[in-house]
């Protein structure tokens, strides 16, 4: 039950910082984290509980890592600000495929 505790206050807490400033996707997010958890509050099955924690994690490492808001500033530019989670090393990228020869 801890465990379930616990995975529910990180997905809160990441919701948090990730639309921090966003009133609306904070709403919604904790409208679907609140929906999800209460869905199954009921769930005895150990293996069942098992898996929706480990999908909630899952959600929680997604959200952290790969969820970027941008806000327009203009008709034609979005204005990012990435979080360090997100940040990642860039890989070498090339728009012109390589010919064969």
């Amino acid at each position: 039950m801890m465990i379930v505790l616990k995975v529910f206050k990180v997905l809160h807490r990441t919701r948090q910082n990730v639309f921090k400033g966003d009133t609306r996707s904070l709403d919604a997010a904790r409208l679907k984290i609140n929906e999800e958890f209460k869905n199954n509050k009921n769930e005895t099955s150990p293996e069942k509980i098992a898996e929706s924690i480990k999908l909630a994690s899952e959600v929680e490492v997604i959200l952290r890592t790969c969820v970027l808001q941008g806000v327009y500033v203009d008709a034609n530019k979005i204005k990012v600000s990435p979080r360090k989670e997100v940040l990642r090393d860039n890989a070498p990228f090339c728009d012109t495929p390589k010919q064969n020869t």
